[in-house]
């Protein structure tokens, strides 16, 4: 062999080592290497909390919901929103009795019947888990502490609000959310006895929504069918009144039929721009939640907290209605 040639078998030999020896070391570093990570911050959290509401998708329980998150993010608390979908009591309890088996801190809900909401409340509060009511409460169980409207007074208020539109003249039916739930109930009671001293006032029926604006409409409609004497209606919840005033909106000629309704959702407040509907029950949903988290902390922390927190509850008519939705009932004229 000529001596170029050993230098070539030399020459490729050691460039054979050489690019081995690269290979090897940039292929370890590139399994060694730690690429970059994006860092996310670690929220932390104080306590954990369950808001349970008898209906996920309700526009008003939104609301509580969003005061309730808002408090959240304030005060350093993990909160969780949960419900059925639609009202259903017994849904409602499983998912209390979920929330308290997960071991969260505290659980806020509604006390909407004293036969089934009363004894799990009372256990859930024994096995060391705080309960707050909401909206609704169960008054007879351990609960630590109730916050929402007075039932009774808001009912209350309405019958006075349909003595005063009316002049005392009336041929009243009522739609409830529930015969069952206990808010409900007392807001009946409460209207029943504000109209029972005014003998021109008459309540010729009562029938249950199932808190459903879909059913609220259909009985509303069988009520002006059935009923022609009709002339007023008292919705005791949000959807009960924008069920009602979808029908009479629909069937029946302006003025003909006075409502009093409860809440100000967009729609409610539309059909009293329109006048459609005449009254409406201002509750408080959104500082009903946020009071409520902060409540909770409260108690947990061993600060003094009022049993029972009544928020606002007052009448809206059209001349209490927002500027903005006067504007647009000028736009409309």
């Amino acid at each position: 062999m000529s001596r170029l040639s050993v230098l070539a078998y030399i020459f490729g030999a050691v460039f054979f080592l050489v690019s081995c020896s690269f290979a090897v070391f940039y292929g370890y570093k590139v399994l060694t290497h730690d690429l970059p990570v994006e860092k996310k911050p670690v929220e932390k959290y104080d306590y954990h909390f369950v808001l349970v509401t008898e209906e996920l998708d309700n526009e008003y329980w939104r609301l509580v919901e969003q005061g309730a998150k808002a408090a959240a993010k304030d005060y350093g608390v993990m909160l969780e929103y949960a419900g059925p979908k639609q009202a259903n009591i017994d849904d409602h309890l499983k998912t209390i009795e979920m929330s308290a088996a997960s071991k969260v801190d505290g659980i806020l809900t509604q006390g909407l019947s004293d036969e089934q909401f009363t004894p799990l409340i009372d256990r859930v509060v024994a096995s060391g888990i705080p309960v707050i009511t909401v909206d609704t409460d169960a008054a007879n169980s351990k609960r630590m502490a109730y916050i929402g409207t007075d039932n009774y007074y808001s009912g209350f208020l309405a019958g006075k609000a349909l003595i005063q539109d009316t002049k005392g003249q009336a041929n009243v039916a009522i739609i409830t959310g529930s015969f069952y739930a206990n808010h409900q109930q007392q807001r009946v009671k409460g209207f029943q006895d504000a109209v029972k001293g005014e003998k021109g006032i008459h309540i010729i029926d009562i029938v249950e929504s199932e808190i459903s604006r879909v059913r609220a409409a259909e009985k509303a409609y069988q009520i002006i069918k059935d009923h022609p004497e009709v002339n007023a209606f008292y919705g005791t919840s949000a959807l009960d009144g924008i069920g009602i005033a979808q029908v009479v909106d629909r069937f029946v000629k302006p003025g003909k039929i006075y409502i009093v309704g409860f809440d100000t959702l967009p729609e409610s407040l539309e059909y009293i721009r329109k006048g459609t509907i005449q009254a409406t029950v201002v509750q408080e949903p959104y500082e009903m939640g946020y009071r409520a988290v902060k409540m909770m902390i409260n108690l947990i922390q061993g600060k003094p907290v009022e049993p029972i927190v009544h928020t606002n509850t007052r009448i809206m008519r059209i001349g209490d209605l927002p500027v903005s939705h006067l504007y647009r009932m000028e736009e409309s004229n």
